[in-house]
């Protein structure tokens, strides 16, 4: 009997239990729209290996349009048209990581890279990748495109422990993040597939030819009227 009993009280904590955490995390993505997180796990992660954490969050107007630009050319040029998924590239990825399965490639946009970063844990395993879908929908319908970009140029790793734009154009380019030109944003935003392994400065061959083909997309976007509504 107190088994019979015992089933049903623990489906009724269950309920409760993930009402609360569904309750708490909808708060938590309305919060953020407005404040910055406090924290996230990747810079946890980055505190307990050892790399340390630098990071200075900075609002709007205190980042440089070119920033905004450059992580646009250099990560998803589709940024302002698409509802967070770019789903021709997550095709494309998946096609190819079928053909050669020893290598990953990936398609996420901003909107991903965001709340992968803000909500969750790297990785690329299949619980993960679901709730950054979810969590991708959410930001895009509540935050809106703006607000994504500051979030994502205030979390994103730019180095070994250096998180954000305004602590890498303090480490690397010695000014604020609303001061970098075009050809430095461009070299923050070639670092972005791996932070850990490429540094803005000095400049290794890849970050320089990489950084070079950022600034010619980035030439090539910069009249484009959506793309101006997000970073102007």
């Amino acid at each position: 009997m107190k088994t019979k009993g015992l089933v049903p009280r623990i489906w009724r904590f269950c309920k409760r239990l993930f009402l609360v955490l569904f309750i708490a995390q909808f708060v938590y993505i309305i919060l953020l729209k407005w404040i910055d997180p406090p924290i996230t796990l990747t810079q946890l992660g980055s505190v307990f290996t050892g790399y340390g954490l630098k990071r200075d969050y900075v609002s709007h107007r205190e980042t440089s349009p070119n920033m905004r630009l450059a992580v646009i050319a250099s990560e998803d040029q589709l940024f302002a048209d698409h509802s967070g998924f770019d789903w021709k590239s997550i095709e494309k990825a998946m096609e190819y990581n079928k053909r050669k399965p020893g290598r990953v490639h990936g398609a996420s946009t901003i909107s991903q890279q965001t709340a992968k970063n803000v909500f969750l844990w790297q990785g690329r395993d299949w619980i993960r990748k679901g709730l950054e879908i979810y969590f991708t929908f959410m930001i895009e319908k509540i935050w809106g495109k703006k607000r994504i970009m500051d979030v994502y140029l205030n979390v994103i790793e730019t180095g070994p422990g250096v998180f954000g734009a305004e602590a890498a154009a303090q480490k690397y380019f010695n000014k604020s993040a609303a001061r970098l030109n075009r050809a430095e944003a461009a070299r923050i935003a070639a670092c972005l597939p791996n932070p850990k392994k490429f540094i803005a400065v000095p400049a290794g061959r890849y970050v320089s030819s990489r950084a070079f083909l950022i600034q010619r997309q980035m030439n090539n976007l910069d009249s484009d009227e959506d793309i101006r509504k997000i970073i102007d």
